[in-house]
């Protein structure tokens, strides 16, 4: 019989793992992973570099990056924040740098010195690691002594568990069974697909913006009898920050916290909505058609295709002039007050159709999972289940792109660590 074993080889599953058996070194732990390798998303994260966290030393400002979890994770990050997390890979060797958008990676630039930083620590420490063996069932021992794992190869019985599975949903499902409310699982950080002709022909193009997802308009498009206006949308979620065009349609920073945000809205209209961009944050419709008059003024004699009135990459200025119908040859002198209304549009007021989403690169991020209210963030313990302890995203905890996910795990594999070695 184990002590503790932990089902996942994952980030927070070997922290935990560490921790545990740093506290208590006469423990027997180990490590069940169905996959052949562990640590493979550590692998693959931050395009191979690992973003291992965020240098966000506040635990209040770091856990507003968290859509689902921002009040329940606020009290773990006073106990374990992004300075502890710094501190822990700098006792074993492995400094981290901080980069100019906050994120922070190894100063190798390779993942792999943070696996290889956790498999060196779990030789050390004795730890079990048990591969390509999934978890079939669990099932509470007689007279609650702990847990028996029935896996593919073998059956496993521990004191304590602890669950570090990610998003799994073979194992939500046996946890359901167990009595667990788990939330529905749906996709985070994803980017917007759209075959819009103003940005079609521009990938790469970046810049900063404003972006609203609105409302579907319900109306009926039966209409007996004129309308006076039309329906007003309303501004469902909004955000300002980079926006990056792809060959597949919209991402970057201000996209990515969309969809994080907005992941059950956006599941719940089947990733087929629309989004109103300002392209010029710092403006709104009737200031920018003021700023274009006095343009007029000032560049009469110019093209107003030529001249990139505004600051907005050069390639897509030229797409919002042609779209809003201004001519290639037109001159600032000639154009109508009408036309630069339409450009201002354009500009402050892009109404641009998403039909579906794209993961962001190799980031697998669900939001969903055992429901909040049944675990104690002290101890990160089931509530409902004796010795069974939850750690990284197979609660209902994620957050937004930039290393915070890594913190999730780090900080909950360290108190479930504590809570498990306070019970020996």
């Amino acid at each position: 019989m184990f002590d503790v074993l932990i089902i996942g080889g994952g980030a927070s599953g070997f922290f935990a793992a560490i921790h545990i058996a740093e506290n208590n070194p006469n423990l027997k732990i180990g490590i069940l992973e169905k996959g052949k390798d562990v640590l493979s998303k550590v692998r693959i994260s931050g395009g191979g570099r690992c973003n291992v966290t965020h240098a966000e030393f506040d635990p209040k400002e770091l856990s507003k990056n968290y859509p689902r979890g921002e009040k329940e994770i606020l009290g773990p990050f006073h106990t374990y924040c992004s300075g502890d997390t710094v501190g822990f890979f700098s006792e074993k060797g492995v400094n981290l740098k901080i980069e100019e958008d906050g994120r922070m990676f190894p100063e190798s630039n390779s993942s792999q010195t943070i696996i290889d930083c956790f498999l060196t620590e779990a030789t050390k420490l004795g730890i079990k690691i048990i591969t390509q063996n999934a978890v079939v069932n669990l099932e509470t021992l007689p007279q609650e002594k702990g847990w028996k794992i029935t896996c593919v190869k073998e059956i496993f019985e521990c004191k304590k568990l602890l669950i570090a599975t990610g998003s799994s949903p073979k194992i939500w499902s046996i946890l359901k069974g167990l009595g667990h409310k788990i939330v529905p699982p749906v996709p985070s950080l994803f980017t917007f697909n759209t075959k819009d002709s103003r940005i079609s022909n521009i990938p790469g193009v970046s810049t900063n913006a404003k972006v609203k997802v609105v409302s579907k308009n319900k109306v009926s498009t039966k209409i007996t009898v004129p309308l006076k206006s039309a329906p007003k949308q309303e501004t469902l979620l909004e955000t300002e920050g980079p926006v990056l065009v792809t060959h597949w349609g919209l991402s970057g920073p201000a996209i990515l916290k969309l969809s994080a945000w907005g992941a059950t809205i956006l599941n719940n209209f089947d990733y087929k909505f629309m989004i109103v961009v300002n392209w010029l944050p710092d403006f709104h419709e009737g200031a920018i058609v003021d700023y274009l008059m006095q343009i007029k003024e000032v560049e009469a004699k110019k093209t107003i295709l030529r001249t990139k009135a505004v600051e907005l990459p050069r390639r897509l200025w030229v797409n919002l002039v042609k779209a809003s119908g201004i001519n290639e040859t037109l001159k600032w002198a000639d154009v109508t007050k009408n036309q630069l209304q339409l450009l201002a549009d354009q500009l402050t007021n892009c109404k641009i159709k998403v039909d579906g989403k794209s993961t962001f690169k190799e980031e697998f991020v669900t939001a969903g999972g055992v429901d909040l209210k049944e675990i104690n963030f002290k101890t990160y313990k089931s509530k409902n289940l004796q010795n069974l302890y939850f750690a990284g995203e197979v609660i209902n905890v994620d957050a937004i792109t930039g290393g915070f996910n890594f913190q999730n795990a780090w900080t909950s594999g360290y108190i479930a660590a504590q809570g498990i070695t306070s019970e020996f």
